[in-house]
């Protein structure tokens, strides 16, 4: 008869090891987790920025920092793949990085059920073999045939998406809808279907819709709740990517990040900088990069000099 690892109790660990974050007080590293809300909500764009801002190093929604960027793995059920493009397209333009740049790898299986074995293996060994730092899956609704309603068929599941997360190290975000009319319930709470969704989550963001008005809440079993924060989905030239709304006032700059790398450039550069060499440091698309320069231009921030290169003012 096997016996059960036991420990004094007095030897137990004092305190839990520091929580590390894949992107700061939104996922925690390793986490699995839901990103859920009802349709049309902008569930698929809050986890494509998560998945440039992974890839890239740069703030989720402009603020939010990314301690330990890698490697993104998005299997997207829904949408074609011309939309996925697209849409990653102009979160990179508003995050200030080129797509081309980003190691986001898109599974393109037309169908991929969890609750087949020949799939569930699939997807280990495709984990396996590319080591992504996060996994994306969306929606959940389409990765099997089980009823979400039963405890007993949703749970083996999650169980094996909490797996893939021990053994290979990786972030699991998985979208998921939540119930039509749920608004007075609390958010994870509103999840569709078993319990079992709310409780499997470490790091859980959830969106809700009050007519134009997006509001995102933010769950951590391991961290303190930050306040619901107001979201707009913004278009910018070519741009449309979700953006903090400041005080309920205007949202948050769409390119926050190459501002700050083009005068990073500049004030390390010891003559002024021509157009092709700046590009070249922010590695950033040319009418993107035409449209930074003229901004800063305007407000004062840098000067175009006589030989056409650019300079910090000051």
């Amino acid at each position: 008869m096997k016996v059960l690892p036991v420990e004094p109790a007095w030897r137990l660990a004092e305190r839990a090891p520091e929580l590390r974050w894949l992107v700061t007080q939104l996922w925690s590293q390793e986490a699995v987790g839901i990103v859920g809300g009802e349709p049309k909500c902008c569930k698929s764009f809050l986890a494509l920025d998560l998945a440039v801002a992974v890839a890239g190093g740069v703030p989720c929604l402009r603020r939010f920092a990314v301690t330990d960027p890698g490697r993104v793995l998005l299997y997207a059920a829904e949408d074609a793949s011309e939309i996925v493009r697209r849409r990653l397209e102009g979160i990179a333009i508003a995050a200030g990085v080129e797509l081309r740049d980003l190691d986001i790898q898109v599974i393109t299986v037309p169908t991929l059920r969890l609750d087949l074995p020949a799939d569930r293996l699939a997807l280990q060994e495709t984990v396996a073999t590319l080591q992504p730092r996060l996994l994306i899956l969306d929606p959940f609704v389409r990765l099997h045939r089980v009823d979400e309603n039963a405890s007993g068929e949703v749970a083996p599941l999650l169980a094996y998406l909490r797996e893939l997360q021990r053994r290979y190290a990786v972030a699991v975000l998985v979208v998921h809808h939540a119930k039509k009319g749920a608004g007075n319930v609390r958010a994870g709470q509103a999840l569709r279907g078993s319990s079992e969704f709310h409780a499997w989550g470490d790091s859980n963001l959830y969106l809700r819709r009050d007519g134009d008005a997006l509001t995102l809440t933010v769950e951590q079993r391991a961290a303190p709740a930050l306040k619901p924060m107001k979201i707009e989905l913004v278009e910018v030239g070519e741009a449309l990517a979700l953006h903090l709304v400041e005080r309920g006032d205007t949202p948050a700059p769409a390119a926050t990040s190459l501002d700050e790398r083009i005068t990073a450039a500049l004030a390390a550069a010891t003559f002024p900088l021509p157009f092709a060499e700046l590009r070249s440091h922010c590695r950033v698309r040319t009418a993107t990069l035409y449209e930074r320069l003229a901004a800063l231009t305007t407000t004062g921030r840098i000067v175009k000099a006589g030989d056409g290169g650019y300079h910090l003012v000051g």
